[in-house]
């Protein structure tokens, strides 16, 4: 590894540049948009590198952090074919930059014809040519180091081609220490260094790999009817570090408009002590960078991050770009709104949706930068009272510019900061998104239910071209989204889609208390509102029932924790199994140390039974090799054998195993810890 400062483009006018640079990878929209990676990740380059003739070609693999000037280096290595591959570490946040340089190398050319020639006179010229190109690299070296000993070298063949036996020159041409010592500083007048430096965003680990807990701090109070605040919001931390959750989201805390409130049960007749949606943003008291008052003060609320973080927890805040009618900036900046015909400023709506409290921007407005201005303001406001992870409501309806550009300005600063786009739209929107700098989004997971749309949609997901800028971030529901199947699958449901979501998922979320005490009620059939939903009024919890789930979630998270391979997604790969209500998967950790096997019974009725199949050898096992598994859920442990084995699951007890795989050859007094 040097400095390579010295390798810069060559143009086309260059007709002496023979190399030819293609398919680097990787990259995305061939590199219009960076790839992403975390703290302390190994990015791993390959590309097409080749020449005419029979010339040896060299590459390396050029890299640098942001705003640097000098590009580091590193030697690639031959894959076959003209493909070559080598790898580097991003050891800070921020932007990095990679790309590739290659050459006909006259020296490794040199050496590969000098080992092949066998007749006297020829090894004796062809030394002397060595020589020559020696001292050269010798030159490039300077007076020490390297220099000093290709000097040498140099000296010691070009004597030696006058009298020297054939294998001796082949002896001392072709000595491999020395050889390394010139390769170190090639020949580049001819180099061609690819124009274009593809980017790598680089953030901390918990944009890859993190738990989510939703609930709303208006609802967080002890005693049922009472307006939760702040200070309630901390007596709930011991309960979410207990569930293993590492983030706590909450919808926004703004004051809440009163033109046009709904009421109950999404209404718009509402009771004059109705509290609205949090969504509705806005009032006399201020917008998106107040606080509603009946929650407390800024100063309990930086209260609560500290407080938060002590339970190993971060706050996430919801970023909503839209206003209620009573929002300051519909009144100082009404050009920012698009009117109907008959003047008025339009409400959202998706029809048959309405939105009658929520007024959207107009990113076409003539003063959109003034507007992109005040919208990125947000970011900082909260970034500078300690907030680090926002949630962006409904992003596909804002403009893809606009969020590249705050994005990238709020990183600038700010590079520890993560952004989940919760967008439910169509695929290349929400790919869109991820692209122009998301940190995660959310998935289609809350509808995949069966075997074929799970297998095939997260084979897609962990393994297409989405999975370098892609992360998922799965919800098995949300304050919106009360899927069918927790309408109607009862208990067995709620812990297979959570199982699921936990381990096929590095990130993933819940909103609760709704999930973990099994909140099923709809606020009509066929839908997917809740009944009573707590989007429009205050819940009391009852957060100590019998019917938890909390325990059985925190077992699961406690997996993630303790086991690698549940923290990324490129590790996952779909089982065989001969049932098609199982559905089963590994995931394998990057270094291939860690190996968890899950099965999960999609039936919430009925016990299913299968032979599952897994490869020995691709998990590092003997064909015939007796191995434990570990369920991570029960503590159980289990014998497995060669490549099928049996499983059954029943629901009424637990839809899932997540097993640890132990693969190490058993003794004989082994068994009896299973007897």
């Amino acid at each position: 590894m040097s400095a390579a400062s010295d390798i810069v483009p060559v143009g086309l006018s260059e007709g002496r540049t023979r190399v030819v640079i293609e398919r680097i990878t990787p990259a995305v929209d061939d590199g219009r948009f960076p790839i992403k990676r975390v703290l302390g990740d190994t990015v791993e380059v390959e590309a097409d590198c080749l020449a005419d003739g029979h010339e040896v070609v060299a590459c390396a693999l050029l890299w640098r952090q942001g705003g640097a000037t000098d590009w580091q280096r590193t030697t690639m290595q031959p894959l076959g074919n003209d493909r070559w591959r080598a790898a580097f570490a991003v050891t800070e946040l921020g932007t990095w930059e990679y790309t590739v340089c290659a050459w006909v190398d006259p020296f490794l050319s040199w050496r590969s014809d000098f080992a092949r020639r066998v007749d006297a006179d020829d090894v004796r010229i062809a030394a002397l040519s060595g020589a020559r190109l020696i001292d050269e690299a010798a030159q490039r070296a300077g007076r020490h180091g390297d220099g000093r000993l290709l000097r040498a070298w140099s000296a010691e063949l070009g004597a030696a081609a006058g009298s020297t036996e054939v294998a001796q020159l082949h002896r001392i041409g072709l000595d491999d220490a020395r050889a390394a010592a010139a390769q170190r500083h090639p020949d580049l007048r001819h180099a061609m260094t690819h124009p274009q430096a593809l980017a790598v965003t680089v953030e901390r680990v918990r944009a890859r790999f993190s738990s989510w807990y939703e609930f709303f701090p208006r609802s967080a109070a002890a005693q049922p009817g009472r307006h939760g605040t702040f200070a309630d919001c901390e007596a709930w931390l011991p309960y979410v570090q207990r569930m293993g959750f590492d983030v706590i989201y909450f919808p926004p805390i703004h004051p809440i408009g009163r033109t046009r409130r709904k009421g109950r049960n999404n209404t718009l007749d509402p009771r004059p002590d109705d509290v609205g949606s949090p969504w509705a943003i806005g009032a006399a008291e201020g917008g998106h960078e107040a606080i509603l008052s009946d929650l407390g003060t800024l100063a309990d609320f930086k209260r609560l991050i500290l407080r938060a973080a002590e339970h190993d927890i971060e706050i996430a805040l919801d970023i909503a770009f839209q206003c209620s009618p009573d929002h300051p900036w519909v009144q100082e900046h009404p050009q920012w709104f698009r009117k109907r015909a008959d003047g008025s400023i339009q409400y959202a709506e998706n029809p048959p949706k309405k939105y009658q409290d929520i007024y959207p921007f107009d990113f076409e407005s003539a003063e959109w930068r003034e507007m992109w201005e005040a919208l990125v303001g947000v970011f900082e406001h909260w970034i500078r009272q300690g907030v680090r992870i926002f949630r962006v409501d409904n992003p596909h309806t804002k403009a893809f510019a606009f969020w590249e550009w705050a994005i990238a300005r709020v990183r600038a600063s700010h590079p520890d900061v993560i952004f989940l786009s919760e967008a439910f739209t169509r695929p290349k929107v929400m790919h869109r998104l991820a692209k122009v700098g998301f940190s995660q989004s959310y998935t289609y997971f809350t509808w995949r239910n069966t075997k074929p749309e799970l297998s095939a949609y997260f084979t897609a997901l962990s393994q297409g071209p989405g999975r370098e800028y892609f992360r998922p971030n799965l919800w098995p529901n949300t304050p919106d989204i009360l899927p069918a199947a927790l309408q109607y699958g009862g208990r067995a449901v709620f812990m297979s889609r959570v199982a699921l979501a936990a381990t096929l998922g590095a990130n993933y979320g819940i909103y609760g208390p709704a999930f973990e005490l099994l909140e099923h009620r709809a606020l009509r059939s066929g839908g997917e509102e809740y009944l009573d939903s707590e989007k429009f009024e205050l819940r009391a919890w009852q957060r100590d029932s019998a019917q938890s789930l909390a325990d059985f979630i925190g077992v699961l998270n406690r997996a993630r924790r303790d086991n690698p391979a549940l923290q990324g997604d490129a590790g996952l790969r779909f089982l065989a199994i001969d049932n098609e209500q199982l559905i089963a998967y590994a995931k394998v950790s990057d270094d291939r140390s860690n190996i968890v096997v899950c099965i999960v019974n999609l039936d919430p009725h009925h016990t299913q039974s299968g032979w599952v199949e897994i490869d020995p050898g691709a998990f590092g096992l003997d064909p015939g090799q007796t191995y434990q598994m570990h369920e991570l859920i029960t503590g159980a442990h289990f014998l497995w054998h060669g490549a099928r084995n049996f499983v059954s699951l029943d629901p009424q007890r637990c839809p899932a195993h997540v097993m640890q795989l132990r693969a190490r050859l058993l003794r004989e007094n082994d068994f009896d810890y299973f007897l």
